[in-house]
Formats: C-alpha cells, structure tokens, sequence
C-alpha cells in the first residue's frame, strides 16, 4: 500500500497556500449563520467545483456540520470518477489523502469494512486525478479539526449496491456520509435554473427514480442517499441551490450546485 495520495488540484480548484487555503473556507464558513433544518445531519450532498464558483454553496454544509452538537470525526466520502471509467466502488488503496492542510489519514476499520463488501476494492489509479472526492478534504479539516475517512470513487454500480455500501459503513457512532457532486452541466443560466430546481425537488423528496444521468454528474451516490434515507425513514432539507453563473461564472453556460443535508428529524 502507497503511504499517502498527493494532491492533485491543490493550486487550481482551491488554493495552495495553506494560510490561504484556511482562510478562505474559514470566511465562507463565518458568511452566514448556520441553517435551522430540524434534523440531525447524517448525510451531506456537496458540490465539487472550484472553490469560486462552488465554494458558498458547499458552506452551508459545512457550517451545519461545524454547527452540531456532536461534531463526527468519521467520514465516509462518496464522489464520481471523472476521469478513468470501471466498475464498482474503489478506494485509494494509500493510508493519508494530502491536501496544503495536512494529511488527512485512511480510516482502516471503515476501509476494511467496505472492501469486505462485494463490488468494492482498492485502486489508486482511479483516484491519482480525481478532484471530486479531494476538494472535500480542506473544508472538512476546518470545520471538523481531525477526522479519518473512507474515501470511495463510484464507477458503473446500481444505487442499491452503493446503498448497501453507505449503510454498513456510516452505521458505527460518530460517522458521516458527504456526498459530492455537481448538478446540471453547461446549459445556460434559465434553462440551468430550471432543472435544478426540479432535480433538487427530486431529491428533498426522496425520489431517486427521478434523477436523469444529465441531472447530477454524482447521481448514482445521490441515489444510493436517497435510497438509505427511504431505509431509515429520515428527511433531507435543500440548504442552497444556485450555479456558477450567480458565483463567479458567466451565464451562457454554467454548471449547478446544491447542498443537502439527510438525516433523522429531531
């Protein structure tokens, strides 16, 4: 096993710069107060983008989940695979993901858990390039402190299995699952604001059946969220929900982004 996975996009999604890198979550996390959203966050859905044009969004989940009471030192990350096609589920096979902040190390009970499971395995070649589970890590060091993580890529996998995936691994005390994923590609700002809109209804309601492959680049763990919060009788709540045209991007061709948080109602 590989000691660590460097970072890959540090200097490019987000700064490189440590001190620049923290202050700059460290702002968005103090822009506003945290969300009043009647359930305990157990799950989160967070967009991936280059901090300026998604980092506001991602915020508002963070800054519930720096708002809890009993803040998780566990986290299960979940995020597409944008560059190497495969089958399943892989983790990185390394014992630390890198970022400016410092190495946020594998959680090996979690790892050993999931690659038990069938359709799960270690590959680090899927997750050399991969900025959809890396731009998490920085945002979460600041608003949890010290955490571990299973960090899992999806390839082509049934929501079901991924479901399976999520519910033996964020069952032990003090776990958290994140979510990553954009919502509607390149599409011009209305017709943008249109379907994620109707994406994001989809998924407050927890309707997983209703999301189309164009409507979330992260759809499949979207679903397989979804799919546990129907298992586990919780409620998600929509935190945020603009595009890179209302952040930092122009409007004729624009990426979505939402925040989401699941869990049970309190």
């Amino acid at each position: 096993m590989a000691s660590i996975r460097p970072a890959s996009v540090a200097g490019v999604f987000y700064p490189a710069d440590p001190h620049e890198l923290r202050a700059s979550i460290e702002s968005l996390l103090i822009a506003e107060p945290p969300p009043e959203v009647g359930i305990h966050p157990t799950m989160l859905i967070v967009p991936h983008a280059g901090y300026v044009y998604s980092g506001p969004v991602a915020a508002t989940a963070y800054r519930l989940l720096r708002a809890t009471t009993d803040v998780p030192r566990r986290v299960v990350l979940l995020g597409p695979s944008h560059f190497v096609r495969f089958t399943g589920l892989v983790s990185p096979g390394v014992e630390a993901l890198a970022t400016p902040l410092g190495p946020v190390q594998v959680d090996r009970e979690l790892t050993t858990v999931a690659e038990a499971l069938v359709g799960v395995a270690p590959e680090p070649a899927v997750h050399a390039r991969e900025h959809s589970l890396e731009v998490q890590l920085p945002f979460l060091q600041v608003a949890l402190g010290g955490f571990t993580t299973l960090a899992l890529a999806t390839g082509e996998v049934a929501p079901h299995a991924v479901a399976d995936v999520l519910d033996e691994t964020i069952a032990p005390s003090g776990v958290i699952g994140v979510i990553s994923s954009d919502l509607s590609h390149y599409l011009d700002h209305a017709t943008a604001s249109r379907r994620d809109a109707r994406t994001a209804e989809a998924i407050a309601g927890l309707r997983p059946d209703d999301l189309a492959s164009e409507d979330a680049c992260g759809r499949t763990a979207i679903q397989a969220a979804l799919l546990l919060a129907q298992r586990r009788g919780w409620s998600c709540r929509l935190l945020a929900l603009e595009n890179s045209g209302d952040t930092a991007g122009s409007l004729s061709r624009v990426v979505g982004y939402g925040a989401f948080a699941i869990g049970p109602e309190i």
